[in-house]
C-alpha cells in the first residue's frame, strides 16, 4: 500500500468516525468537539491499538504519521486564524472591569496552585532535561486557559448571549484567552531558550511584530475591509491573498520563537471585524478547516494519548490530583472573584463552571508541550483527560446550577432593541407571575403574556405557516378569556460551524427570523384575519436550539401552554403521517398537543372554518377534540358542529363519555343549539367519513386509544383519515385535564 492510499484511507476513516463519535455526544447535550476528540483517542492506542493492535498498525503505519502532523498543523493554524477572526472587540465592551478583576483571579489561582503541584510531580513525570521554570508555566498555562470557541457555543445554545451572566463569561473568557495565549507564548519562548533570561529577546520581538501589527497590519487590512464594502463580495484573489497573509504571520512568529499558531491567531485578532467580510472568511474557511483537517488533529493527539501509561493506582491518583487542582483552581478563583465584584451566588457559581471549561484550546496547548518535550506522554494523557473531564461537566453542572427556568430576568439588548423596549415585558412577566423575577425564563426575544389560554406554535418555515396562525387565532380568539399565540422558530446551528454560533452572529440570525415571523403574520391582516386585538395575541419567541421537539417541550411547560399547535411535516424515513419529529413532539410535550393538516390551495382567501365534524371512538383524546370544537363554536356564534359517535361491527359502540355528557349539558343554549350529535353504523367507517368531511371545513380527531403503546393511529384507521380526508384535518393529543380549553364558560 503506498504512503498515499495509506493516508487517504485514514482521513476516510478519521473524518467517518470524528463524524459519528461528535453526533453522538451532540445527542447527549455535549459539544461536537468533545466527542471528536474521544474519536480521535479512540483510534489510537487507547482503544483501537488496544483492542485490535494489528488493524492499528495497517490503518495508522508509522511511516503515514509526519504526514498526519503536517496536515495537523495546517489545521491548526487557519483554525487558530478563525479563533481570532472570532474574537471581537465588542466582547469587552459590557462589564469590562469585573471581566479583568474576575478573568485576573481565574488565571492567577489555578496558575499558582499549578505551580505548586508542578513542585510534587516535576520528579515524577518529567526529569532535567526540561527546565523546571518551563514545565512549571506550561502546567500553569494548561490549568488556566479556557476555551472561548466551546464556551461561546454553550453561551448561545442555552440563548444565554443576551443576559448578564452570557455577556459577562464572554468577556471574563476573552480577557482569559489573550492573557493564556500570552502566557503559553512566554512558556515556549522560556522552553526554547532554556531560561528566562535568555527568553527576553524572544518577547521584544515578539512585542515589536505585535505592535506592527496592531498599527501598520490593521491599517492594510482595513483597506482590504473599504476594497470589500466597495465590492460587496470576497474575490478569490482576495481570500487567496488573506491565506497567504495568515501564513506568512505564522512563519514569522515560527522565526521569532514562539509558534505558528500565534501568528495564525494575531492576523484574525487584527482582521477588520466587518461583518460582511468576516462572515464570508468564515464561511468559506470554516467547513474544510472543521470537517477535514481538524479531525486529523485530533486522530494525530489521540495517537499520541496513551491511557495505557496509566498503569498504577499512583499514576491514576495523580492523575485526579491533576484533575482536582484544575476544577478547584479555575471554579474557585471565579466564584470568589465574581462574588468580590458583587455577582450573587447563583451567577458566580454558574460563570465559575463556563470558565472550567477547557476544550479543543487546552489540546491545542497540550500538542504544543509534548511537541517541545516539555511535558511527558503520561502528563500529556492526564492533561488530556483533564480537558475532556473539565469540558464533558460544563453543561450539566450549568443546568444544575443555573436552570432554564431559572434563567435570570436580567434581558439586555440585542443589536436591534434597546433596555427601553425590553422594560415593559420584564414588567409585565414580573407582574403576572407568582414566580419571583429571579425564577423566570425569558430572552430577548421573548414578550410573554399576562395569564390567560396559551398557544405555543412551533413553525420550520415563518413563511409557509399562514393557514396555521390562521386557525390559532380561531382558537384563541375569544370575548371572555385573554389570549396569546406564541409563534415559537427555532434557529437550529450546524453542529461544526464556528461562526455562525457566536452570540453576535446568533442574535443577527435571531433578529432576522423576528423579521421574517412579524412579515408572516402581518399578511394575515390583508386577508381579514387580523384585527388590532388579534394582532397583539401574537408574541413571537426566537431561540438558539437544535432540538425542536425538547425545546417546545421545554418552553411549553415553563409557560404553561394550553394547546400546542404544530404544522404537519412528511417524515423523511416513515410512511406514518404522524411520525418523525412529529411523533417526538406528540410524545414528549406536557400539554394539549394538535397536529394541522391544511387541506386549503386558496391562501388568498382565509377560512373561518364554519362547519366543524368530530369523529367521535370513545377515548380521552376524542374527548379533547370535542372540547376544542366547542372553544370554536363559542368564538364564533355562527360556526356549526357535527359530532359523529362511530360504531362498527369490530368494537363496543362509542357512547359519549359521561364527562362530555356533563360538559354538553352546560352549554349555553346558543352553543347547543348549533350542535348536531348522530350515531354511525358501519362496517368500514372511514369511508363515510371522507365522504362526510367533503361537507365541511374542519375536520377534528382524537389521536387514538393506543398512542404510547403501539403504531400512533386513531385505532385502525387515523392514519387512512390523514390521506383520505377531502376537509382540513386536526389531529390532538390529550395531556391537561378534561375541560381546560373551556374553562372561561363555566366561571
Amino acid at each position: 500500500m503506498t504512503t498515499v492510499v495509506s493516508i487517504l484511507i485514514e482521513i476516510l476513516v478519521v473524518i467517518g468516525g470524528s463524524r459519528l463519535v461528535g453526533w453522538l455526544f451532540r445527542s447527549i447535550d455535549q459539544p461536537l468537539v468533545i466527542g471528536e476528540i474521544v474519536a480521535g483517542i479512540a483510534l489510537g492506542p487507547s482503544l483501537l491499538g488496544w483492542l485490535a493492535p494489528d488493524l492499528s498498525a495497517l490503518l495508522f503505519p508509522a511511516s503515514a504519521i509526519p504526514f498526519l502532523n503536517v496536515l495537523s498543523q495546517i489545521g491548526l493554524i487557519f483554525f487558530m486564524f478563525l479563533i481570532g477572526l472570532e474574537l471581537d472587540p465588542k466582547y469587552l465592551q459590557g462589564n469590562l472591569k469585573i471581566a479583568v478583576v474576575t478573568s485576573g483571579v481565574s488565571i492567577l489561582v489555578p496558575f499558582t496552585l499549578a505551580g505548586i503541584l508542578a513542585l510534587v510531580i516535576y520528579p515524577i513525570v518529567s526529569d532535567s532535561s526540561v527546565s523546571f521554570t518551563a514545565f512549571a508555566l506550561f502546567l500553569g498555562a494548561a490549568m488556566s486557559i479556557t476555551a472561548f470557541p466551546v464556551l461561546a457555543r454553550i453561551i448561545t445554545e442555552n440563548n444565554l448571549q443576551n443576559t448578564r451572566l452570557g455577556t459577562l463569561a464572554l468577556t471574563c473568557a476573552a480577557v482569559d484567552d489573550v492573557t493564556a495565549w500570552c502566557l503559553l507564548a512566554l512558556a515556549i519562548a522560556v522552553t526554547r531558550t532554556n531560561s528566562m533570561a535568555g527568553a527576553i529577546p524572544i518577547i521584544i520581538y515578539s512585542l515589536l511584530y505585535i505592535g506592527g501589527m496592531l498599527t501598520i497590519g490593521r491599517w492594510l487590512l482595513g483597506r482590504l475591509s473599504t476594497y470589500y464594502d466597495r465590492t460587496g463580495k470576497l474575490s478569490q484573489l482576495m481570500l487567496a491573498a488573506i491565506y497567504m497573509a495568515v501564513v506568512s504571520s505564522a512563519l514569522i512568529t515560527e522565526a521569532i520563537g514562539i509558534h505558528l499558531i500565534f501568528g495564525a491567531f494575531l492576523m484574525g485578532t487584527v482582521m477588520p471585524k466587518n461583518p460582511g467580510l468576516v462572515r464570508e472568511i468564515a464561511q468559506k474557511t470554516e467547513d474544510f478547516v472543521l470537517i477535514f483537517l481538524l479531525p486529523v488533529f485530533f486522530a494525530y493527539s489521540g495517537l499520541k494519548t496513551q491511557v495505557g501509561l496509566l498503569n498504577s493506582l499512583d499514576l491514576w491518583l495523580l492523575c485526579a490530583a491533576i484533575l482536582g487542582v484544575a476544577i478547584v483552581g479555575k471554579y474557585f478563583g471565579t466564584y470568589y472573584a465574581a462574588r468580590s465584584c458583587q455577582i450573587d451566588r447563583q451567577e458566580a457559581a454558574a460563570l465559575g463552571w463556563l470558565m472550567n471549561t477547557r476544550g479543543l484550546t487546552e489540546l491545542i496547548v497540550l500538542n504544543i508541550g509534548l511537541e517541545l518535550g516539555v511535558i511527558s506522554p503520561i502528563l500529556f494523557t492526564m492533561l488530556v483527560i483533564m480537558a475532556l473531564v473539565t469540558t464533558f461537566m460544563t453543561s450539566p453542572l450549568l443546568e444544575w446550577i443555573y436552570p432554564k427556568k431559572s434563567i435570570r430576568l436580567d434581558v439586555q439588548p440585542t443589536p436591534s432593541q434597546s433596555v427601553a423596549d425590553l422594560q415593559p415585558v420584564v414588567n409585565m412577566r414580573a407582574t403576572n407571575s407568582s414566580l419571583s423575577p429571579q425564577q423566570l425564563n425569558l430572552t430577548s426575544k421573548e414578550v410573554l403574556s399576562p395569564t390567560g389560554y396559551r398557544i405555543l406554535v412551533p413553525v420550520a418555515n415563518p413563511n409557509t405557516q399562514v393557514g396555521l396562525f390562521q386557525l390559532a387565532i380561531l382558537i384563541a380568539q375569544n370575548d371572555r378569556q385573554s389570549a396569546i399565540i406564541n409563534p415559537l422558530s427555532l434557529i437550529e446551528l450546524e453542529e461544526d460551524y464556528l461562526f455562525q454560533s457566536t452570540p453576535f452572529e446568533a442574535n443577527r440570525q435571531i433578529d432576522r427570523r423576528l423579521r421574517q415571523l412579524n412579515a408572516t403574520i402581518d399578511t394575515l391582516e390583508p386577508l381579514g384575519m387580523l384585527v388590532a386585538s388579534n394582532r397583539a395575541m401574537f408574541q413571537p419567541i426566537v431561540q438558539i436550539g437544535y432540538d425542536v421537539a425538547q425545546k417546545t417541550a421545554v418552553i411549553a411547560a415553563l409557560d404553561r401552554a394550553d394547546l400546542v399547535v404544530l404544522g404537519w411535516h412528511r417524515p423523511t424515513f416513515t410512511n406514518n403521517r404522524l411520525g418523525g419529529r412529529v411523533a417526538k413532539m406528540l410524545g414528549t410535550t406536557p400539554a394539549d398537543v394538535a397536529v394541522f393538516i391544511d387541506a386549503s390551495t386558496d391562501r388568498t382567501t382565509p377560512s373561518s372554518y364554519q362547519t366543524l365534524l368530530v369523529p367521535y371512538t370513545a377515548n380521552l383524546h376524542d374527548d379533547l377534540a370535542v372540547e376544542i370544537a366547542l372553544r370554536m363554536l363559542w368564538n364564533d356564534r355562527q360556526r356549526q358542529l357535527n359530532l359523529i359517535q362511530i360504531n362498527s361491527s369490530d368494537r363496543e359502540p362509542s357512547r359519549l363519555s359521561d364527562e362530555i355528557q356533563r360538559l354538553l349539558a352546560k352549554l349555553p343554549t346558543q352553543m347547543s343549539s348549533r350542535i348536531e350529535i348522530s350515531v354511525l353504523e358501519a362496517i368500514d367507517p372511514i369511508v363515510k367519513i371522507e365522504e362526510m368531511s367533503r361537507h365541511v371545513d374542519l375536520t377534528i380527531t382524537g389521536i387514538g386509544r393506543t398512542w404510547g403503546r403501539r403504531k400512533p393511529l386513531l385505532d385502525r384507521y387515523t392514519d387512512r383519515l390523514a390521506i383520505h380526508c377531502v376537509s382540513s384535518l386536526l389531529i390532538v393529543r390529550r395531556y391537561s385535564q378534561l375541560g381546560s380549553h373551556l374553562s372561561f364558560v363555566f366561571d
